[in-house]
């Protein structure tokens, strides 16, 4: 009997929306203290390197997490965990927004960061296992298009009503939406029919995690994605510092609007993934991270649109480079393909921590200047690393040919 989850049913509808909601809830909410930094700054009188802490620490947290929270599911299930994840995470945005002082919001974050990984680590997993696979593409790229429109939404909700009411008050918002949203998750889910809980084994997953750390080209795949997203996060922690001040003076909700460019992205990792296809992930990867380079350099001129121009042309950039290196990694693993994945967004979120942070110290000595620099530097170490890459995959196929 095929009950497989099957396009065009009602079971289908359900679990698209209520993926694509928990995707939505999940990175709006893990965003959030983005465009409120130089707010948090200033309210709390501290350093723009320290407020970035409130992503950084996150993110970090939900890096290491993400390693462990999949072997968790195999044992223990994918809705159980994906819903308590929602509405722990619902909970703890409202706690954060009642935050006394700045060390507890940072506890709060971390715990946070802790149980945000529920619904990422066991999503694709639980499309996976539960949607027919003609039907999979579709489901995958809904639930996909829910991370990019939730962090958007996240960023722009809490831009502008911070602007009008207060960050407090934005935090509320999100959290009233996101304790709806997870209760509405947890009745439109169909239960998993197909999953069947293992024994915890940790041991195999520690040895399947060396084994593609002594591989040089998927470690030189996860120290691009380290950088790429390094490089991401700091152009968009202090793009707000930089417009909020003189001469541009522009307010939080215009700022926080300034997240649209996240839109190009969507055509850009689709459009760009079909070129590697056709011309060769090397070259395309290649030109991502020369569209990187480009865009940085042209938001150090001062006009205005020249400014939000080159940001735009940096977005467009890195999202077609993170899907070709994403993708790249599940092509070259030749085992455990799901662990090899998660190699690579624990390198690529904790180089959002790292980045983003260090960013923070650039901005504070040398200006929009230092963070650009950090960013190119990066860049460069990214191409070194590409080329690698292609050196290593090249001399393999041959000795396989």
């Amino acid at each position: 009997m095929n009950d497989y989850i099957q396009k065009g049913t009602m079971d289908f509808r359900k679990a698209n929306l209520a993926l694509f909601a928990g995707a939505f809830s999940t990175f709006a909410n893990l965003y959030m203290t983005q465009p409120v930094l130089p707010t948090l700054s200033k309210v709390f009188h501290i350093s723009p390197a320290t407020a970035s802490l409130s992503l950084s620490l996150t993110t970090v947290a939900l890096a290491i997490s993400m390693l462990i929270v999949g072997s968790l599911s195999e044992a223990w299930g994918r809705k159980p965990i994906m819903t308590f994840s929602m509405i722990a995470v619902a909970i703890l945005t409202l706690l954060i927004a009642f935050a006394p002082n700045y060390h507890m919001l940072l506890v709060l974050r971390i715990i946070q960061g802790v149980v945000f990984a529920g619904l990422p680590a066991i999503a694709m997993a639980y499309l996976g296992e539960e949607i027919e696979p003609a039907s999979l593409g579709a489901a995958m790229g809904l639930y996909i298009s829910g991370n990019s429109i939730g962090g958007l939404a996240g960023r722009i909700i809490m831009g502008t009503i911070s602007d009008i009411f207060s960050w407090r008050i934005g935090m509320i918002t999100i959290g009233v939406i996101s304790l709806l949203v997870a209760i509405a998750f947890y009745f439109l889910l169909p239960a998993s029919r197909h999953f069947k809980p293992e024994k915890l084994a940790f041991k195999p997953l520690v040895q399947s995690l060396v084994m593609h750390l002594k591989d040089p080209a998927l470690l030189s795949l996860f120290g691009v994605g380290f950088l790429l997203m390094g490089s991401f996060v700091t152009m968009y922690n202090y793009i707000g510092f930089q417009l909020l001040a003189p001469p541009y003076s522009l307010s939080q909700t215009i700022v926080g609007w300034i997240f649209l460019i996240y839109l190009v992205g969507t055509f850009s990792s689709a459009w760009m993934g079909g070129l590697a296809d056709n011309h060769g992930r090397y070259k395309i990867l290649l030109s991502g991270i020369g569209l990187m380079f480009g865009g940085a350099a042209l938001s150090l001129v001062g006009h205005l649109i020249l400014k939000i121009l080159g940001i735009a042309i940096f977005t467009f950039g890195f999202f077609g480079s993170h899907a070709i290196a994403s993708g790249w990694v599940g092509r070259h693993a030749t085992h455990d393909k799901a662990q090899a994945s998660s190699l690579y967004l624990f390198f690529y979120y904790v180089g959002s921590s790292i980045g983003g942070t260090s960013g923070g110290i650039f901005w504070s000595k040398f200006g929009w200047g230092g963070v650009i620099s950090i960013i190119l530097i990066f860049l460069i170490v990214a191409t070194v690393l590409t080329y690698m890459i292609n050196q290593i995959t090249s001399r393999n196929s041959a000795a396989q040919g």
